[in-house]
Order: structure tokens, then C-alpha cells, then sequence
């Protein structure tokens, strides 16, 4: 085990699969010299040389369509989109191709391929750098959506997309990527996709969260305690397939259900969440559940953890749903 943060446990993941596997390419803007803007990229361009790190010009819809064609021809690429809020130029190449493939032509053409990229805000990063797009994705038919709390899930779960037939979109908290620290194995070893996790047993309220929200989640549950409530919080660590079996089965011992997000609230992923509870759990349901998230405005500069669905306001909709 090594003691490692997020940044760093996604760079040995890279590296470890570029070794075992001569098909993987990472391409993106500044991910070769430079090591990419937060430096998830470093040291990769040094070991692997300037054909399987590649820097790109900054346009977004060219890096996506460059490594759709790369992955039909047999190699595995890994394109960085430098922040979420700059994937929209390429929201096309990933609704209309990337994801179409392998239905369009039965089984025959795979796109097995990792989009990585930084979201959320709480860096003062401001509209055009905050954003947490996951709805956007999950919504379409083909991909499957990741999004990591901790350096240990970050690597396991980043070694899994990588051998995944499907396309994958791996979301990567940056608020976190330095502050999340945790032990690392450093040999190999995947995280399932499709398996959340209970980062905190409880009895009372189920929250469910993910990326640096599940931080503030486990702080709202340690201060609902407190004051005599017993949250359970659920890790999603994949947004798409959902482990909705695990949500459930805390649903049915709590009664009570909390879905925290950062993005916006109409549309979020949240309302999602919150249907498929009460669709297949409403007999369980002892109060209406709840959601805590973004607002619907763009991201704002000065009022940012304002914005931020942090512990001071998921608290009270614990309190209030355990009362209900």
C-alpha cells in the first residue's frame, strides 16, 4: 500500500495500463510535457514517448472524433477533456457516434474507450470551469458514467473503465484531487462498475452522494448524530449503471431517502434517483424524499459555496426528512 491523493492514484492507473496494455494512448490538451493542467498526466510523456501521449490542438469535438477513430481501429485511447464545461464542442461526437456504435452494427464495432475529465466546482473556478454535467450523459443510451470519491475507488474504478467494452465517461472531482488522500495498493486491481458502497452505516436516513459531495454528506450524517439522527451514506462511485439494489436495501431500513448533487436541480440526476426509489420502494417510504443540490443558475464566481449543496444545507433536509 502507498499513501496516495486522487491525482496521483489516477497517474499510476494510467501508467499501470499503458505498460500491461501497448494499445492504450492518452491525447488531450497539455497532457504530454506539461502533464495536463492539474498534472494527472505527469511523468506519462517522459516513459511513453510523444505516440502514445499526445498533445492536441485545443479543440474538443477534434480530440473525441481523433480517438473514436483510434479506438475502431484497435487501440484504446484515453482523451482528457481539460475541464467538464469545455466537452459540449464534443457532446456531438459522443451522443450521435461514440455512444451509436456498438448497437448501430450489432455487436461488431466497439468504441472501448475513457473520457477523462475534472468537474464541479469549490476551486473559485466560476461558470465556465465549475460545472458538473453528469445528466447530460446519463441520459444517453451506450455510456456509462463514473464519478470517484477517494484515490482508492479513483484507481480501481479508472482500471475497470479501461477494460470495459463500453464507453465510459470518468468524472473526477477536482475540488478533491489533492485533499482526498487515502492507501492505494500499487500493484493491480479493479473497482466493479456498477457497485456503490456504504461509506457510513446508519439507521434513520439514507443519503446518497458522490465525487466531493459525499464529503459533505458524511459531515451533514456526523452532525445529524448530534442531534440524535443515524444517517446511512451511499458512495454511487458509478452514476451509470446504478447500483439501485444497495440504495434499496437502505431505503427499506431507513424509510427515509436524501440524494444529494452539484449540478442544477431540474433535470439532475437526483430526480432520477428519487423515481426509481419510489417506483420500486414507495411502500417503504415514511416521508417524502428529498433533494440537495446546485441551484438553477450558471455557476456563480462570488457566491460559490453559496452554490454548493455543502453540509450546512444538506443537514437540515436530513433533520427535516427524519422528523417528517
Amino acid at each position: 500500500m502507498a499513501q496516495m491523493n486522487m491525482v496521483q492514484a489516477i497517474n499510476d492507473a494510467l501508467r499501470l495500463e499503458m505498460r500491461r496494455d501497448e494499445r492504450v494512448v492518452v491525447l488531450g490538451e497539455d497532457v504530454g510535457k506539461v502533464g495536463g493542467v492539474f498534472r494527472v498526466t505527469a511523468g506519462l510523456f517522459d516513459e511513453f514517448g510523444d505516440d502514445r501521449v499526445i498533445d492536441t490542438p485545443l479543440s474538443e469535438g477534434g480530440i473525441i472524433g481523433t480517438a473514436i477513430g483510434m479506438a475502431l481501429y484497435g487501440l484504446l485511447p484515453v482523451p482528457e477533456i481539460q475541464f467538464s464545461d469545455f466537452i459540449f464542442p464534443a457532446y456531438d461526437q459522443i451522443v450521435s457516434e461514440l455512444a451509436k456504435f456498438r448497437y448501430r452494427s450489432g455487436g461488431e464495432y466497439t468504441t472501448n474507450m475513457v473520457i477523462r475529465t475534472p468537474v464541479g466546482g469549490g476551486i473559485r473556478g466560476g461558470h465556465y470551469h465549475s460545472q458538473h454535467p453528469e445528466a447530460h450523459f446519463i441520459h444517453v443510451a451506450g455510456l456509462k458514467v463514473v464519478c470517484p470519491s477517494n484515490p482508492y475507488d479513483a484507481k480501481g474504478l479508472l482500471l475497470a473503465s479501461l477494460r470495459d467494452p463500453d464507453p465510459v465517461l470518468f468524472f473526477e472531482p477536482k475540488r478533491v484531487y489533492r485533499a482526498a488522500k487515502g492507501d492505494v495498493p500499487e500493484g493491480d486491481y479493479t473497482v466493479p462498475l456498477g457497485t456503490a458502497t456504504v461509506a457510513r452505516e446508519g439507521n434513520d436516513v439514507t443519503v446518497v452522494a458522490y465525487g466531493a459531495m459525499l464529503y459533505e454528506a458524511l459531515d451533514a450524517a456526523q452532525k445529524a448524530a448530534d442531534q440524535g439522527v443515524d444517517c446511512e451514506v451511499i458512495d454511487l462511485r458509478t452514476l451509470w449503471p446504478v447500483d439501485i439494489d444497495t440504495i434499496l436495501e437502505s431505503v427499506k431500513k431507513t424509510g427515509r431517502f436524501v440524494v444529494v448533487h452539484e449540478a442544477p436541480r431540474t433535470g439532475g440526476f437526483g430526480g432520477e434517483l428519487v423515481t426509481l426509489v419510489a417506483e420500486k420502494a414507495f411502500f417503504h417510504l415514511e416521508a417524502p424524499p428529498r433533494r440537495v443540490t446546485g441551484f438553477d443558475t450558471p455557476f456563480p464566481y462570488s457566491l460559490e459555496m453559496e452554490y454548493l449543496p455543502l453540509s450546512h444545507r444538506i443537514l437540515p433536509a436530513v433533520i427535516e426528512t427524519a422528523s417528517a
